[in-house]
């Protein structure tokens, strides 16, 4: 049986469908997301409006997790079964999460200097995020160098792929401090609301302006993930090409490069 995520990255029909269902699906909840947030949710009684913006920044943070959890998950079964498939999962999984890493951190600096005062301090859920990115942007860096080396395709050598699988499940291990790190030093970032029991629960409105956030942010990450696979088996051969249309009024056949004779 294929899975969702195949089935989005499969050049067929079929694949089409899910794809366009699932890109309708994303933006159809990021409209009610940012309805909710800026139209029903309340603002804050201690931040504000300052406090709108947790409405992006929680989405990208837990996405960004999940994208890495992605990574983990493709690089291992990369090294289990050695399908190259799952290296162009694991790098398109990649992009998306330090992409949205970089989100976090800069709605983060916005919220802090609307807060705290200032864009940065040295905190620790803060300084653990950084090196969050850093490892991940390295991640990628390493690929496209271990590529250039090897002077084969990054997503279609396994002399990329297996030292690229053992970074990605390394770099994971700060997945779960950068969650933690508000438990296990002090820290000025504020902790787990919706999923700590011991604390009073958020407004409902708030609460649902935000879980819908967090699904148009899993949605369309979901629909990067796939075009982004796609582009990447394309590019590889994995996949034909496929034609751009004519334009309108014009032979097709004039669009064709001229044969030397």
């Amino acid at each position: 049986m294929r899975t969702s995520t195949v089935d989005l990255t499969a050049d067929t029909p079929r694949g089409a469908a899910a794809r366009r269902t699932a890109g309708w699906t994303a933006g159809g909840l990021a409209v009610g997301a940012a309805v909710a947030g800026a139209l029903l949710a309340p603002a804050d009684a201690a931040q504000g409006q300052a406090q709108r913006l947790m409405y992006l920044h929680v989405p990208a943070a837990w996405v960004a997790y999940l994208a890495f959890a992605v990574v983990l998950a493709a690089s291992g079964a990369y090294l289990i079964g050695g399908d190259l498939r799952w290296d162009r999962f694991a790098r398109a999984a990649a992009e998306i999460g330090v992409a949205l890493t970089a989100l976090t951190i800069t709605t983060g600096a916005i919220w802090g200097q609307l807060v705290w005062g200032t864009w940065w301090a040295w905190d620790p859920r803060l300084v653990s995020t950084a090196l969050l990115l850093l490892a991940y942007a390295g991640y990628l860096a390493l690929r496209r160098t271990l590529a250039e080396r090897a002077g084969g395709p990054d997503g279609g050598d396994r002399r990329v792929a297996r030292p690229a699988a053992v970074a990605g499940i390394t770099g994971f291990l700060l997945v779960p401090v950068v969650h933690f790190s508000v438990l296990w030093w002090r820290s000025l970032h504020q902790q787990a609301t919706i999923l700590a029991p011991a604390r009073p629960p958020i407004d409902s409105r708030m609460a649902l302006a935000l879980l819908l956030a967090v699904a148009a942010a899993s949605a369309a990450a979901l629909c990067v993930l796939a075009h982004r696979v796609m582009r990447l088996e394309r590019r590889l051969g994995a996949l034909p090409e496929r034609p751009a249309p004519s334009r309108a009024g014009r032979d097709p056949a004039a669009d064709q490069p001229a044969r030397v004779r």
